[in-house]
């Protein structure tokens, strides 16, 4: 079977670098010798990494390699990851939303079945972005979504022509090779109490750096933590990371992880911690996979729809409502009692994972002949 696959890769991004080894790695656990095809922003990369052929994503080149795959293949997935949102800009024919509409377009003009897998959708906000949105996503032959407020989303934006199923993000799927990489580049003694720390920019809400600081710092005073901050993408939030150990008192006694690791180094290092904190949605991911307790502030559906389904809700908070007495306590609570969150945790994880597998497992009934 012949399948390309359209997202944010080969953007060095870690949380999408984990969907699409996730994709990829259960794809050729679960179909007979699929032939997989990449639209990545670095086809050489994205090829040598992942063992298949890739073509370049964006219009300025390779378009006739973009239609020959399409041409070629039995199915193209769309996704998965928070594709078809219009936070970012969008004009006309230009931005994420457009874009990878147009590439479900150009599938379908080229006779090529449509999948979008494992997405989380919204926000669409532009009246352009919700008028392309029921243009082109009702083209889809068949769609799965990472919880119930992205198919409820869709209904609301007149999505309503495929079936579409909800299942789980499917990094919960995440096929994990041993490896200590990340947590050998730093100088640790294998003592130290290590809470992960993942932050990026989001300037709705600047003061959450500051809470972050000073909850890192009565951490570090009152528990004798080590906090390691983890840059899931590398240029912003390693900037991020910084601001925040600007602010602390005891920086001095806290490491920046390198942000050149893949998603596997990355997941494994987040396996050493007692705790992480933060924003990125899949180093949120990361710690329920590792059984690790997680305290997540929400500036997306898309988190506070994980952190409920991985039954860390109760100490999180969305940005802009972070009660730092609150906040500190929370903290403490999931240090002090690791084993019972991770009791919490495993029946979530273990019903995620499943249904994580359930995109593959829709992709067979409804693709492979």
């Amino acid at each position: 079977m012949k399948i390309v696959l359209s997202g944010f890769y080969g953007l060095g991004n870690t949380g999408d670098e984990a969907i699409l080894k996730a994709i990829i790695d259960n794809l050729r656990a679960e179909l007979t010798d699929p032939d997989i095809t990449v639209f990545s922003l670095s086809p050489d990369q994205t090829a040598k990494e992942y063992g298949v052929k890739s073509v370049y994503r964006a219009w300025r080149r390779e378009n006739k390699e973009k239609v020959k795959a399409l041409r070629d293949a039995d199915l193209m997935i769309s996704g998965g990851g928070g594709l078809l949102q219009d936070t970012y800009p969008t004009k006309f024919l230009f931005g994420p939303l457009p874009y990878y509409l147009l590439i479900v377009m150009l599938a379908k003009m080229c006779g090529t079945k449509v999948m979008f897998f494992s997405q989380g959708i919204g926000p669409v906000t532009s009246t352009w972005g919700k008028i392309l949105m029921k243009l082109f996503a009702n083209r889809a032959d068949f769609i799965t979504v990472r919880d119930q407020y992205s198919k409820d989303y869709l209904k609301k934006l007149g999505v309503t022509r495929p079936e579409t199923v909800v299942t789980a993000d499917i990094v919960f799927a995440f096929k994990a090779d041993e490896e200590d990489r990340a947590y050998q580049s730093l100088p640790l003694t294998g003592d130290e109490k290590i809470v992960a720390v993942t932050v990026r920019p989001w300037f709705s809400h600047p003061d959450y750096i500051e809470k972050t600081a000073h909850l890192l710092d009565q951490l570090i005073e009152q528990r004798g933590v080590t906090p390691v901050f983890v840059p899931m993408e590398g240029k912003y939030d390693v900037p991020a990371s910084k601001d925040v150990m600007s602010k602390m008192k005891h920086a001095d006694k806290t490491h920046l992880l390198g942000s050149d690791f893949t998603p596997n180094e990355f997941l494994n290092f987040i396996r050493h911690a007692e705790l992480t904190v933060g924003l990125r949605l899949h180093a949120l991911i990361f710690s329920a996979l590792s059984n690790v307790p997680h305290l997540g502030f929400s500036y997306d559906k898309k988190v506070e729809s994980f952190l409920k389904r991985s039954g860390m809700w109760d100490y999180s908070f969305r940005l802009g409502e972070i009660d730092e007495t609150k906040l500190l306590a929370n903290a403490l609570y999931l240090l002090d009692n690791k084993a019972q969150a991770q009791q919490v945790m495993k029946p979530n994880v273990a019903k995620l994972h499943a249904e994580a597998m359930r995109n593959i497992e829709l992709l067979q009934e409804n693709f492979v002949k």
